[in-house]
């Protein structure tokens, strides 16, 4: 289930449906099988000082293949971030350094660091495998006024992750995700995510993710300020020399 950009369209489900059918749901729903976009991050602390991070992303393979590189500030302008997901291997993240000449690998032991300093963590950006979480559905409620599926995805034993879970608000009109809580491994609150979308040709997708630490009271508002889909994204743009060239949008 992706979860950083999630791309879902309309759906009907019946009331019997377990958690387990809604997460098959989600996951098998149709997305753009490229997608180009300018996004932009704002960074709040928790003495309500802010910094604006400005990046570009390229993916296909529906989002399996991405490259993000960074434009604002100046400072980091040039670092780049290559992410593969595989079916039959870990996923793998690498990092381009200009000012050090450097590629570098995200290894599985830093998954949980922040990705530019933002709220989001390396897990974060990567899609969740059906196969490596339970799904417990839970009382429907309301969101906003919108009638929602309750679904809680728990994280299997095996996973390596810093989540023990996440639980969902997903619409029942079109199955997009509104709101997530994600929770440490005490099952303490440790982020919530809330969600807005637009119409892009026929694919509702993100335009705006509000990112909350509970813990580190700090937030970051990431908005989605130019997208295009199913546009020509060659598969032998996502290898390392790419890192370190940024495309012009």
């Amino acid at each position: 289930m992706r979860t950083f950009v999630p791309l879902f369209c309309s759906v009907t489900i019946s009331f019997s449906q377990s958690g387990l059918d809604i997460a098959q749901k989600l996951d098998n729903k149709e997305r753009p099988q490229s997608v180009f976009s300018r996004i932009s991050m704002v960074l709040t602390n928790s003495k309500n000082k802010s910094r604006e991070n400005i990046l570009l992303s390229k993916s296909n393979n529906i989002g399996k293949n991405q490259i993000i590189w960074v434009l604002k500030p100046k400072a980091d302008r040039g670092i780049s971030f290559l992410r593969k997901e595989y079916e039959d291997k870990d996923n793998e993240i690498r990092m381009w350094l200009p000012a050090f000449n450097k590629i570098r690998r995200i290894n599985s032991n830093r998954m949980n660091d922040s990705f530019m300093g933002s709220d989001l963590s390396y897990e974060d950006l990567n899609s969740r495998a059906l196969s490596d979480n339970d799904y417990d559905r839970l009382n429907d409620e309301l969101f906003n006024g919108i009638d929602c599926y309750i679904l809680n995805v728990i994280s299997k034993p095996e996973l390596k992750s810093a989540y023990s879970k996440h639980t969902l608000w997903v619409s029942k009109k079109n199955l997009t995700i509104l709101k997530e809580q994600s929770f440490g491994k005490n099952d303490e609150l440790k982020k919530v995510k809330i969600y807005s979308y637009k119409m892009v040709k026929s694919y509702e997708l993100v335009s705006k993710i509000l990112v909350q630490d509970i813990q580190k009271n700090h937030k970051t508002e990431i908005y989605i300020d130019y997208i295009s889909i199913n546009t020509d994204v060659d598969s032998e743009l996502f290898r390392e020399s790419s890192l370190k060239r940024i495309p012009r949008l």
